[in-house]
């Protein structure tokens, strides 16, 4: 059973904290009256219950989610599962032309994104009215909630891009809540909404410790680094049509300095661990100083649902093979197989890559191939070690639906099948945390500032340290005899021997490294966001995929919509004409 984490109780006893024992009158509706909890031992519930409510969604819609966020809407990977009717949400949004406002899954994540955002804003006016000399623990706290809020808008931002910002202030009904515009149309551009969701990262940055007595909670490095990421964002300054006019070279120059603050820790808080896949185990769950932030999860912690379990990527294990019962979603494409193989000097084949597919046959798209070993990190291709077990060969029985999906697995979001964090209840999850922002990612976030900032020599160390690594991870990646899974051939970048380190090279070789570092955790698809490149990207990887899978024939990025999601029907009419739609839909 995985160890105990603070967060995982319940969120209503959650919310009652040290009020628990007490005797209330519960309204009809079993509507919480606040007015009871005032006592500092009360304030601990109300922050326990904003983490809790990130982790209690019941779904696999929930906006915490990377998989279906920021990969299969990419060209990391494809939804998976039965087939284009299963999911037919998640369908939508991979070929793009076919996503409507009032489409599943849209309205659950932004619903449940502002009931994190109200149970971080009812803590923080709860935590105001007590003293620090009454709860020592306020501020942290206050730091606590306020970096959820933030994060929250954060995804909120990047999914839909004007969202209604609420705060502590806004208080009322619900009524009161849907009258907050989405978007204030005397503002000339979106960065008004950044300037606040920024505002509350710093906050959080300043309120929150070095480090927390208690594992999960969220200390200062991980608002320092959204601090940097917020201002990376930024940066890249957005028309109303979505296309990136500008790039703010002091924004870039700010988030350095935040950057720097991480950087500076390297070896005493934080750095890469030896072996990638260390990433990826349960058993290094809150246990890594590349870990900068993580989502806790549970499983059998005694709370009434039986534990915080991920509930988000619950579909995404093999369909009924090798102990797993549900529901193949989530595969890698071939897309993505391909760029990590390299050439006879170690380095990306940056435009040739994208040759082949598995249904070529295993011989075929492998041999005579040299790849990156990241690969084997990633995917599981039938007759491959599943997930570093060189005794349980990964066959085709579980892939679902191969000839809509192809043959290749993800793997980074699962657990070993005889793991005790697994739950299957008529559908499959676990209880591994999910490592929001790593260290391996803040230094490709420096390697881009730099690059930006016309310092791409200052990079060059930067990048060559991630593919180091890469290179030192392979003794998990064997066969039962010892031998390696495939032929794994990675260099670094080597001005003057295999490379000229100019400023346009460095920045296809950060673009790549990002890609592979990060293969389908989520993040490719809002890297695309930022430089503004998502049109040229997609359409060139759908021109391809069209040979590949039938379903893919109407497949189109639209430049000017598809950057994000429409606001959701059903919140627009709840909004009573206060919710502008995005353009296009």
């Amino acid at each position: 059973m995985k160890a105990f984490k603070f967060i995982i109780f319940s969120a209503a006893c959650a919310v009652v904290a040290a009020g628990c024992a007490d005797s209330l009158n519960v309204a009809p509706k079993q509507v919480l009256d606040e007015s009871l909890l005032t006592k500092p031992s009360d304030m601990e519930g109300f922050v326990t219950a904003a983490y809790a409510r990130m982790t209690d969604i019941p779904s696999w819609d929930s906006p915490f989610a990377p998989w279906w966020t920021g990969s299969l809407r990419s060209d990391d990977s494809y939804k998976g599962g039965g087939g284009t009717w299963d999911g037919d949400g998640w369908h939508n949004m991979e070929i793009f032309v076919t996503l409507q406002p009032n489409g599943w899954p849209l309205d659950y994540p932004w619903y449940v994104s502002y009931q994190v955002i109200q149970r971080c804003n009812t803590a923080i006016q709860r935590l105001n009215t007590v003293t620090e000399e009454e709860f020592p623990n306020k501020n942290s706290r206050l730091g606590e909630v306020t970096f959820i809020r933030a994060f929250t808008h954060f995804r909120l931002k990047q999914f839909f891009k004007y969202i209604p910002y609420i705060d502590e202030n806004v208080i009322g009904t619900s009524a009161e809540f849907e009258a907050v515009p989405n978007r204030d149309l005397t503002q000339p551009n979106d960065q008004y909404l950044w300037e606040r969701i920024l505002a509350d990262f710093k906050l959080a940055e300043n309120l929150l410790p070095p480090v927390q007595p208690e594992k999960g909670r969220i200390d200062k490095n991980a608002a320092t680094a959204m601090v940097a990421r917020t201002l990376m964002f930024m940066a890249y300054e957005q028309d109303d049509r979505h296309a990136v006019v500008n790039v703010n070279k002091e924004r870039l120059a700010e988030a350095l300095t935040y950057l720097d603050k991480l950087t500076d820790q390297e070896g005493a808080k934080v750095g890469l661990q030896p072996d990638f896949a260390e990433n990826f185990d349960i058993a290094f769950d809150n246990n890594t100083k590349e870990s900068i932030w993580e989502i806790q999860y549970s499983i059998d912690d005694g709370s009434s649902t039986g534990g915080k379990i991920n509930r988000s990527e619950g579909l995404n294990h093999p369909f009924n093979w090798g102990g797993y019962q549900c529901c193949g979603f989530h595969q890698i494409s071939y897309n993505m197989a391909n760029a990590f193989k390299t050439g006879p000097d170690g380095l990306p084949m940056f435009d040739t890559y994208n040759t082949g597919s598995y249904a070529d046959g295993d011989a075929v798209f492998f041999g005579g191939n040299t790849f990156d070993p990241r690969f084997s990190h990633t995917a599981a291709a039938p007759g491959h070690p599943w997930k570093y077990n060189p005794n349980m060969l990964f066959e085709k029985a579980g892939i679902r639906n191969p000839a809509d999906y192809g043959y290749l697995k993800s793997i980074k979001e699962l657990v070993p099948p005889d793991c005790d964090c697994l739950l299957y209840d008529g559908w499959q999850f676990n209880s591994m945390n999910k490592r929001m922002i790593r260290y391996d990612e803040v230094l490709l976030w420096k390697a881009e500032v730099l690059i930006q900032l016309d310092r791409w020599n200052e990079s060059l160390p930067l990048i060559n340290k991630i593919r180091t690594r890469a290179a030192n991870s392979t003794d998990r990646l064997v066969k039962a005899d010892g031998s390696p899974v495939l032929d794994y051939h990675i260099e670094t970048y080597q001005p003057g021997v295999n490379c000229d380190w100019t400023k346009e090279f460095a920045w296809k070789a950060m673009q790549w490294e990002n890609r592979l570092e990060m293969a389908a955790e989520g993040r490719r698809f809002f890297d695309l966001q930022r430089w503004g490149i998502l049109e040229e990207t997609m359409n060139a990887y759908f021109k391809v995929e069209k040979t590949r899978f039938s379903w893919m024939d109407v497949a189109r990025f639209t430049a000017g919509r598809d950057e994000y999601f429409p606001i959701p029907q059903p919140q627009i009419n709840w909004a009573k004409g206060n919710y502008t739609q995005n353009p296009g839909y």
